[in-house]
């Protein structure tokens, strides 16, 4: 008597693969605790059949540790609505799988082979996209395995009998289990035959089979005599037939007066074949596991990719050139990246991206929720010595520290930069981009307008100062009652106050909401801010350099009856909105620092806000897209994050909060952020700390300081730096002069250890530099405290150039920070000016006026005394002194202003003669700027 075929029971291998699974996804979430594989079931409509089905993957998701969302639509989705959820779950890095459960009689018409081939080949796990079924047939099987037919190679495999050399027939040819699984068994190399129903002579085919695979979809239509003795038989068929005689409650092929069959007479089968897979119980719960072997092998890609230390990032090849170009011939080189592509390279969704162009884009915030979990990069700041007028390249630098450590390190790597105000741009600066072989591209779009941030904020600024001196005439010029008439004015017959007249109310004290009830002296306070014209804190300003706007008249009008003050202008980076936007973390915390900020005082001297003058949502309407960073590129086509511009030396000087929490997230945990602060160590640097990292709570990993020789030889006591300055002290070697402005250096070196950060000295190498003075550098650099001191040549060579400085930051971060501030908070406004001026400046003594003493009192009385401090200095001297060079000690420093910025968070004190507003030299760049007409090509930029 021939023995009966073994169960090939899908439901236990399925159970072991599940166990398998589960194992597999706990080992990559213990090293990312927060990462959990997503799948994504799309339904639409609700049918019974489907929900069962569904049901189950839920069931085995939650087995293995997968986290399956189950998204169900109506059966009257559109095609087009059901594309773009489908395009949202494409976009989301976070989901790594996805499944379609769509009836074949939707409402609408819809393609299924479209909606197929829609999922991403990346997140198809059930692997019917054309790509990866296209895979298949060529034998690449680096896609996806549709689940079924994978299953029932899995069953086969189960069984010890060799795929390789059997004669396998499959029956039927879908395009869901037939065609596939032929194709599968033919790259296992068997000997495969498709049969169909229209194939002649069908059960002599069968009889030939050692592997036999049915998936025809009729009820038991392979019969016994069809099969070969010992063959394996895969039924891949489940029909429902009415059961004739329903004795048997027990049966749990039963259901509903029903029995499932396969397309096999399982009866018949089990007398001839070796192994037989039951229905129900036999390739079902294969197709579900192997749906969950894809999805965990997607999300175990996406683990690893988190895991890499580098991005798959296509480098730009430099096409270095001696002499070295212009910047914007060399800028005009090379081919940018398109900025999507850019995107996608370090992790952006499509989502996230607005496009300004192909060049630039802004970046949404939502980035920031959606990588939450990710573990910071390291975080470096690119500071530099006392500077010349011309700079001494610390842009520069950190670009070209980015390209090293991202195209010639292989790390993940982002520079940070702020975006330039065109008063530079146009002055005697020039722009910011960087320069040389270590620049941002395009580096027109960079220096002039970018995505309009600036004009944004100039906008939303004299919008402000519009709407003070409005309410002042208006005050002045009418009663109580009018006033309140105006301002809570009756519409259809009600009147109500608005949501931020609500807010004044509750800072006064009065809790009635109908306008109707207020007294006469609630009234009174409600619509008096009395503001005094000799108090008022807020200028409009420009972007431009425009000295004949440092002292204006306003309201000389007749239609402003006389109510005239003298104001003035700033340039529009130093708007206290710029250090908003620079300092901010949120849509919410830009609110709630713009209704804080201080315009003026009143009488009596209390501060009056842009809440009260009614300007907060209005000015955040003007300035909600200036929150997203804009994404730019290296010439090495490595990232950059351009965003805010406040000036260093009249403001805190230092690019986003923002901008440097996006980027520590995209690096990761092994990846680097440059950011910078300007100018030298005693102004940008020293309020990157104190004011900068203690919004943001990020912790400095390591100081990159940038100097000259050319700087440190003036500071010696060489003559004025000046563009076009081919004086011999600057182009021939001269140690003495060199040695005498080491101190200066020395300086910088020391206030950078105050914050118990590690100092690296990159000296940025010009042609007039010789050896023996960048040794002489270094040693002093070294003795100093320095950890290393590197020459770096990115202007000639781009990130090359910059391959030891990168070394040396490598290095520098492998250690814990031991961070510390500079000061507390709870020390006085004096003790803490005192303390920056002695510690960061050398300081002797500080010398406050009467006015600044009795700002420092007003201050104190209204609750100010632990903002941190924002000092406006110079920047071409440590001193308060612009003409005095080297590394002086024990002077006076005059501080001759002090005012508040309290939606920035800081108190600004002014030292010496320093102006808010530039002016334009008597050959600014604008001599050299020009567009070519015929090109269209800007022309003069540097």
């Amino acid at each position: 008597m021939a023995t009966e075929a073994k169960i090939l029971s899908g439901t236990q291998v399925a159970k072991d693969i599940r166990d398998q699974l589960r194992d597999r996804v706990s080992q990559f979430t213990k090293k990312l605790p927060a990462f959990k594989p997503r799948l994504a079931i799309v339904q639409v409509g609700c049918r019974e059949d489907s929900n069962v089905y569904i049901r189950m993957k839920l069931k085995a998701a939650s087995e293995i540790g997968i986290d399956a969302q189950h998204v169900q639509y109506p059966e009257t989705i559109t095609q087009r609505e059901l594309l773009m959820k489908l395009s949202r779950l494409n976009n989301d890095p976070t989901i790594h799988g996805i499944i379609v459960q769509m009836p074949l009689d939707c409402v609408n018409e819809i393609d299924a082979h479209l909606i197929t081939d829609s999922v991403s080949p990346d997140k198809d796990v059930d692997g019917l996209n054309t790509i990866n079924e296209g895979r298949v047939c060529v034998g690449e099987m680096t896609g996806f395995l549709p689940c079924t037919p994978n299953g029932c190679i899995e069953l086969i495999k189960r069984t010890g009998v060799p795929i390789a050399g059997a004669n396998a027939v499959v029956l039927g040819r879908s395009k869901i289990v037939g065609t596939p699984v032929s194709e599968l068994l033919k790259w296992n190399h068997a000997t495969v035959t498709v049969c169909h129903s229209k194939t002649v002579n069908l059960s002599e085919q069968t009889k030939n089979a050692d592997i036999l695979v049915v998936a025809i979809g009729k009820p038991e239509f392979v019969r016994g005599d069809w099969i070969k003795p010992g063959a394996v038989v895969i039924d891949c068929g489940i029909n429902a037939v009415q059961d004739e005689v329903d004795d048997d409650a027990q049966n749990p092929t039963k259901v509903s007066g029903q029995r499932l069959v396969g397309d096999v007479c399982y009866e018949e089968a089990r007398q001839v074949a070796s192994y037989i897979t039951p229905v129900p119980g036999g390739v079902g719960p294969m197709t579900v596991a192997m749906l969950m072997q894809n999805t965990v092998q997607s999300a175990e890609n996406a683990y690893k990719k988190l895991l890499k230390m580098s991005w798959d990032l296509q480098v730009l090849p430099l096409n270095l050139q001696k002499p070295v170009p212009s910047d914007i011939e060399i800028a005009r080189s090379q081919v940018p990246k398109d900025v999507s592509f850019l995107a996608s390279e370090v992790g952006i969704i499509p989502e996230e991206v607005s496009l300004y162009g192909t060049k630039k884009a802004k970046i949404s915030l939502s980035i920031l929720d959606r990588l939450k979990n990710n573990v910071d990069g390291k975080y470096i700041v690119v500071a530099g010595i006392t500077p010349t007028p011309l700079g001494e390249g610390k842009s520069t630098t950190l670009v070209g520290l980015a390209q090293a450590l991202t195209a010639h390190k292989n790390k993940k790597a982002f520079a940070c930069l702020r975006q330039p105000s065109q008063g530079p741009t146009f002055g005697i600066k020039g722009g910011a981009a960087g320069g040389g072989y270590a620049q941002v591209i395009p580096m027109e779009d960079f220096n002039l307008h970018l995505t309009g941030d600036i004009h944004a904020i100039t906008a939303a600024n004299n919008l402000l100062a519009a709407q003070l001196d409005a309410r002042f005439f208006h005050e002045a010029t009418q009663t109580d009652a009018a006033l309140y008439e105006r301002l809570v004015p009756k519409i259809k017959g009600e009147r109500k106050f608005s949501k931020i007249q609500r807010r004044r109310l509750d800072r006064l004290g009065i809790t009635k909401t109908d306008p109707d009830t207020l007294t006469s002296d609630e009234v009174a306070k409600f619509v008096r801010l009395n503001i005094d014209p000799a108090n008022v804190v807020w200028t409009r300003v420009v972007d431009i350099n425009d000295r004949y706007l440092r002292k204006i008249t306003v309201g000389q009008a007749s239609t402003e009856k006389g109510f005239m003050r003298e104001t003035s202008f700033s340039i529009s980076v130093a708007s206290e909105l710029m250090a908003i936007l620079a300092l901010t973390t949120s849509l919410e915390d830009m609110k709630q620092r713009i209704a804080k900020i201080v315009v003026a005082f009143d009488k009596a001297g209390n501060p009056v806000t842009a809440d009260d003058l009614g300007m907060t949502g209005a000015m955040m309407v003007l300035l909600k897209d200036t929150l997203e960073p804009t994404l730019m590129q290296t010439l090495e086509g490595t990232p950059v994050f351009v965003h805010a511009g406040p000036f260093a030396n009249i403001a805190h000087g230092c690019n986003s909060i923002i901008a440097d929490n996006i980027a520590l997230k995209l690096v990761g945990k092994e990846g680097y952020v440059v950011t910078e602060a300007g100018f030298g160590s005693d102004i940008g640097m020293e309020k990157f700390f104190n004011i900068k990292c203690r919004t943001s709570k990020k912790v400095p990993n390591a100081i990159v300081l940038v100097a000259t020789v050319r700087a440190l030889k003036m500071h010696g006591g060489g003559p004025p730096v000046s563009a076009g300055n081919t004086r011999k002290e600057y182009t021939e070697e001269n140690l003495e002069l060199l040695k005498k402005g080491l101190p200066n250096l020395i300086k910088h070196i020391s206030n950078g250890l105050k914050y118990k950060v590690p100092v690296l000295v990159s000296i940025n190498a010009h042609q007039y530099d010789t050896p023996a003075e960048h040794e002489m550098i270094r040693e002093a650099a070294r003795k100093a405290g320095a950890l290393a001191c590197v020459v770096s040549k990115h202007w000639s060579e781009g990130g090359a150039g910059a391959a030891a400085l990168a070394d040396a930051v490598i290095k520098a971060c492998s250690e814990k920070s031991k961070f510390k501030f500079l000061y507390n908070l709870d020390l006085s406004i004096e003790d803490k000016i005192i303390l920056i001026a002695k510690e960061m400046y050398g300081a002797g003594s500080v010398d406050f006026n009467t006015r600044v003493r009795e700002m420092m009192r007003l201050l104190t009385e209204k609750g100010y005394k632990n903002l941190p401090i924002c000092m406006a200095k110079t920047q071409l001297s440590l001193s308060g002194n612009p003409e005095l060079k080297g590394a002086p000690t024990d002077f006076k420093l005059p501080v001759t202003d002090l005012y508040l910025s309290a939606g920035a968070g800081f108190i600004v004190a002014i030292a010496g003669d320093i102006s808010k507003m530039p002016g334009l030299p008597t050959r600014p760049c604008v001599y050299d700027i020009d567009l070519n007409t015929e090109t269209g090509e800007i022309e003069g930029l540097f």
